[in-house]
């Protein structure tokens, strides 16, 4: 459903674009009072038409006639003139009736319809087009030159008469149309320039909106990669030392949960720092990246079979080298979480020419396994910003594989990624 827009919905706009006030004190005036204007306008028209159109005399005419004719004359001006009224919705009314008073005049020598000529073509340039103000113009020239010429032909009218009535109306609606042309072409190319200003004020906001949304999403993926694997670690950490009877097994466990719980801390710090740096622009990366080979480690502490291969070597761009550290990082996260009884859990990374491929796989998957869930999602989010893409699937033998391809100088948002969330 369309909502009308209210003259304090376009007031705020304008001060939202910080448009200049239009110069001229009565200007800003009949611009906010348009009705008004009008109402005078035509008023102003009916006067100065008056004159013109009401020296029909003749001494030969009865009183009763004359006054009958010029109270005909006045009404049929009056009600041409009101046609102002509706000059801005239906401009070619008052040229409809200005033509008709015109072609009244050439049949009685009275020019009560020039002013509102002048007028009636100035509203059609401004408030319809300057094609229309001159097609309009045009028509009404061919009329009257047409209808004076056949007049004169055939001596209803003398040539004198035909020829300043016909070039008087069709000088002033030349006036009136070029004018209107001028006034109209500058307000409809100002129009367009605020209309494109107030686009692109929307557009502003909405990259903004976008811009917040992808951020929030940033955040949050990266708050979730450091809780959820952090944690799961200290989990798994806690649980096998309360479930040992060796004390200094049990102490090894709560040194590493907590130096995992600090590691944690302080990447969190970085974070959350890097955030409060209004200075800087927000990056897409930590400044260090989670390495893969901690990952394991930290997995290997709380008694996970965890195990790493890397095969061959090559440089890859900081975005990628995050990118692999998180995708590894979550990989080794769900497995502990879903597949707490895996025999071995293996990671492989692997560097060709100019892709790398991540490998997990685990063989603890047992009973249903969920599709939802942050962390898969997350996953391929990560590779698709490095042009790379992410599956997370069942395997033969009740194993889990976790297989991602990244370019090694990915950089730049690409479609989005194939997934299977696990």
């Amino acid at each position: 459903m369309s909502r009308k827009r209210s003259r304090s919905d376009s007031i705020r706009e304008d001060e939202e674009l910080r448009l200049p006030r239009a110069p001229g004190l009565f200007r800003r005036f009949w611009a906010r009072h348009p009705v008004l204007a009008d109402v005078l306008l035509a008023l102003l028209c009916f006067l100065l038409s008056l004159a013109p159109a009401g020296r029909l005399t003749d001494s030969s005419m009865p009183e009763a006639t004359y006054i009958a004719i010029n109270i005909a004359t006045v009404s049929m001006v009056a009600i041409a003139c009101s046609t102002l009224l509706w000059r801005r919705r239906v401009p070619l009314a008052p040229f409809i009736a200005a033509v008709i008073l015109g072609t009244v005049g050439l049949f009685t020598g009275l020019s009560g319809g020039i002013i509102l000529l002048v007028v009636a073509c100035y509203g059609l340039a401004v408030y319809r087009s300057s094609r229309t103000a001159w097609t309009s113009f045009g028509a009404g020239a061919v009329w009257f030159l047409g209808l004076a010429a056949l007049l004169m032909v055939t001596g209803a009218i003398t040539l004198q008469e035909g020829l300043d009535t016909a070039i008087g109306y069709i000088v002033m609606g030349l006036i009136g149309t070029l004018v209107g042309v001028n006034v109209g072409g500058r307000k409809r190319y100002l129009s367009a320039v605020i209309d494109r200003s107030r686009q692109l004020l929307v557009e502003r906001d909405q990259q903004a909106q976008l811009a917040a949304a992808s951020e929030r999403a940033r955040i949050a993926r990266e708050m979730h990669d450091i809780v959820s694997h952090s944690l799961t670690v200290i989990v798994a950490l806690s649980e096998g030392g309360a479930a040992t009877t060796d004390r200094e097994q049990a102490r090894r466990a709560a040194i590493s949960a907590a130096e995992t719980a600090r590691a944690a801390l302080t990447e969190m710090r970085s974070m959350l720092g890097v955030l409060r740096d209004e200075g800087s622009p927000l990056p897409m990366a930590p400044v260090q990246p989670v390495l893969p080979r901690d990952t394991i480690e930290a997995a290997q502490r709380a008694g996970y079979p965890a195990t790493l291969a890397i095969v061959g070597q090559a440089e890859v761009s900081p975005a990628v080298e995050h990118a692999i550290g998180r995708i590894v990082q979550e990989g080794v996260t769900n497995a502990m979480r879903h597949a707490p009884t895996a025999s071995a859990a293996t990671v492989r990374l692997e560097y060709a020419a100019d892709v790398v491929t991540i490998e997990i796989v685990n063989d603890g998957v047992s009973g249903a396994v969920g599709s939802d869930g942050f962390g898969v999602r997350g996953l391929s989010e990560r590779a698709a910003h490095v042009r790379g893409t992410v599956r997370s699937a069942p395997a033969d033998g009740g194993r889990w594989v976790l297989r991602a391809e990244l370019p090694l100088t990915g950089n730049a948002h690409p479609p989005r990624s194939m997934e299977d969330e696990r």
